[in-house]
This record gives structure tokens, C-alpha cells and sequence, in this order.
């Protein structure tokens, strides 16, 4: 592969690398600041580094922001980032990344104005060239497995292959694939919801979630490791 022909990623290279490492990426609705840096605690005691606080409820703003300045080693961004105007409500508190369920254009030229790594939803080949047109490099395929899953990835992504994108599944990815989804050479991470089900974190149960980011982490690590020997 040419270097010429690679699209530059938005992401920066030290966060790509931890992303990568740490392969899972917890994707969350939380309702309150505390909840929030009581979750981020809890991932990260179960080697989880990185999550997305989905802009799905008022707090969600507020709680991105407690995160980040209470819980500074966490890769903490923002998610269903729909409109133009909230990349800069993102930036402002703090995101370190973005990330939509689509591919929309006034988005996209949004985040690269403002500087923040961001990740638009893909799952046609359509939404990845659109997504590379507009200089996104790491794409989000969404619904994963109701979209076909591996096999699907497999189609959409072979066109665009000798460009190196890598994608970040999410939609139906739990422990039971993660290994499986994770064995695939583009794909940079995963998301799931299913490490702190929102059941979970009303009922403040900080150990039951940390237990679940410990089998993901787990699972990741050995895929990991495998892929470098």
C-alpha cells in the first residue's frame, strides 16, 4: 500500500494507538454527572479506557464534561451527534472524540472546522465513500449485526481497502462475537452498550460493570496479543 493513497485520519496518532490496544469502546446513556464518573471509574477498573456518552439525554453534556475533569485518563467522547451545532457543545466540554449513527455531511465539515476526531456512521458503500470524500479516515459501521455483520463489513469495506480504513462496529456486538469481530485487521474497536446497560447504572452496580469490562478486556487482549505473534 502506497502512502499516498492512505487517508489521513482525524484521530491523533496516540489516540489510535490506545484505541486500538484497548479494542472496546463502552457506549453509554447516562442521566446524571456523578453516575457518569462513578461508570468511568468502574470501566476502567475493568481495563475499559475509552467511552461514548450518547447525546440522548439532557445531562449528557454535563456528564462528558465531570468525566473528563474527574476521570482525565479516560478516552471520553460524545455519540449521535445528529446537528451541526453540537460538535461545538462537544468540544466545549471537553470530548475527546465525536461520533454519529450516520453519514452527514454538514457534520462531518463540522467536526474537521473545530478539530475534533469524529467517527460517521457507515453501512453502505455509499456512506464510506461519502465518509472518505469529507476526510474521515475511521468510520463507525452501524447497526452492525443486523446489517449483516463480518460478512457484510467484508463486502462494503473491500473496495476501499487499499485506502486503509478502519471501522469501529457497533449494533449487536457482545462477549459472546466480540473475539470474532476483533480478528478482522480493520477494525480499530469496538462499541457496546452491553457493558453498562442503563438498568446497570441506575442501580449504581459499579462491580457487576466493571466484572463485564474485565471479560471484554479479556477477550481483546488475547485477540490482540494473537495478532502479534
Amino acid at each position: 500500500m502506497s502512502s499516498a493513497s492512505v487517508t489521513p485520519s482525524l484521530f491523533p496518532s496516540s489516540m489510535l494507538t490506545r484505541l486500538h490496544a484497548g479494542a472496546v469502546i463502552a457506549v453509554l446513556v447516562v442521566e446524571r454527572p456523578q453516575q457518569a464518573v462513578h461508570l468511568a471509574r468502574a470501566l476502567l477498573a475493568g481495563g475499559v479506557s475509552a467511552m461514548e456518552l450518547t447525546l440522548r439525554t439532557p445531562a449528557a453534556l454535563q456528564c462528558l464534561r465531570a468525566v473528563r475533569e474527574e476521570v482525565p485518563e479516560m478516552i471520553a467522547g460524545a455519540g449521535t451527534i445528529l446537528r451541526p451545532a453540537q460538535v461545538a457543545e462537544v468540544v466545549t466540554a471537553g470530548g475527546a472524540f465525536g461520533v454519529a449513527p450516520g453519514t452527514n455531511v454538514a457534520v462531518i465539515r463540522e467536526a474537521i472546522a473545530a478539530g475534533l476526531p469524529f467517527a460517521p456512521g457507515v453501512v453502505t458503500p455509499t456512506d464510506v465513500d461519502m465518509a472518505l470524500q469529507e476526510g474521515c479516515h475511521d468510520l463507525k459501521f452501524f447497526p452492525a449485526e443486523p446489517s449483516g455483520g463480518l460478512p457484510m463489513l467484508a463486502s462494503i469495506k473491500a473496495p476501499f481497502a487499499h485506502l486503509g480504513v478502519r471501522y469501529i462496529p457497533l449494533g449487536g456486538v457482545t462477549t459472546a462475537n466480540l473475539d470474532a469481530w476483533l480478528q478482522d485487521p480493520d477494525v480499530l474497536a469496538v462499541g457496546g452498550s452491553w457493558l453498562a446497560r442503563r438498568e446497570l447504572i441506575e442501580a449504581g452496580a459499579w462491580e457487576q460493570i466493571t466484572a463485564l469490562a474485565a471479560a471484554a478486556s479479556g477477550i481483546a487482549r488475547k485477540v490482540r496479543a494473537a495478532a502479534t505473534i
